[in-house]
């Protein structure tokens, strides 16, 4: 299961609307691509994920793996790396929904682009979870996603044969170049536990979403796998990405009377 779970790890958190960061940062890395020497200088988040009000409803998404590097090879090579090239060019599918919640918390509104408003455009984390985890492991494979109560930031994903896997988002940033364009990037520290093991990594993620029209969007997307320091071979990497993705994402709309 492990070589499908590096592609699942990536999109568990894929549609951030993160804090603000300098502009022109995220842009930059996204056209460095795919020469990143090390992890990106961003801010920690405890914030909830907010989103422009043009997300809202209910998506398909389709995701399809493009290209994957993985830098420091042959020394080094994350697990299922080269079995994962069966996965290039292959298009995977699943539901995503962003609903409107009240924000009880201003700094959270005033750190976005977006006005001041009773309420925000936010994921519904468990739904797109499990439907994310259900199309890269099988529906059997599965059993619920729970988001954490104290910090929605952290997802468990409850997996068959009494695996978890653990995702934790811990730093975040945007740029908005224009009303119908964002870009953001974040670090998430994923925890993959099997009665009998533990697996830790953390995951880069830059994308570059644009709306197309009122029922499209489209996103470059770059993900970068990093060493935990409990890795044998995490002082021979550092900061350096051991493994490189990138995807093309589409989100179609999904009109009401559809949405069943």
């Amino acid at each position: 299961m492990k070589l499908v779970i590096i592609l699942l790890l990536n999109f568990l958190f894929f549609f951030a609307y993160p804090q603000s960061s300098q502009a022109g940062e995220i842009a930059d890395r996204l056209a460095a691509y795919p020469h990143w020497n090390g992890k990106p200088n961003i801010s920690q988040i405890d914030t909830d994920l907010i989103y422009p009000e043009w997300m809202a409803g209910t998506w398909t998404a389709t995701s399809i793996l493009r290209e994957q590097i993985a830098p420091l090879a042959p020394e080094i090579v994350t697990p299922g790396f080269e079995k994962n090239q069966k996965y290039l060019n292959q298009p995977f599918t699943f539901k995503v929904r962003f609903k409107p919640q009240q924000i009880s918390n201003p700094t959270i509104l005033s750190l976005s682009s977006l006005s001041p408003k009773k309420s925000s455009i936010v994921a519904d984390r468990a739904f797109n979870g499990e439907n994310i985890a259900k199309a890269y492991l099988g529906d059997d494979q599965v059993l619920s996603v729970k988001v954490s109560a104290d910090n929605p930031n952290r997802q468990i994903t409850f997996l068959s044969q009494n695996n978890q896997l653990v995702s934790t988002i811990t730093a975040r940033s945007q740029e908005t170049p224009n009303p119908e364009e964002f870009l953001t990037i974040e670090i998430t520290q994923q925890l993959f536990q099997r009665p009998s093991s533990i697996y830790l990594n953390e995951v880069e993620t830059a994308t570059d979403y644009q709306l197309i029209d009122p029922n499209t969007v489209e996103a470059k997307q770059v993900t970068a796998i990093y060493l935990s320091p409990e890795d044998p071979d995490y002082f021979k990497a550092i900061d350096r990405p051991v493994a490189v993705y990138q995807y093309d994402l589409i989100l179609d709309k999904i009109r009401e009377n559809e949405n069943n």
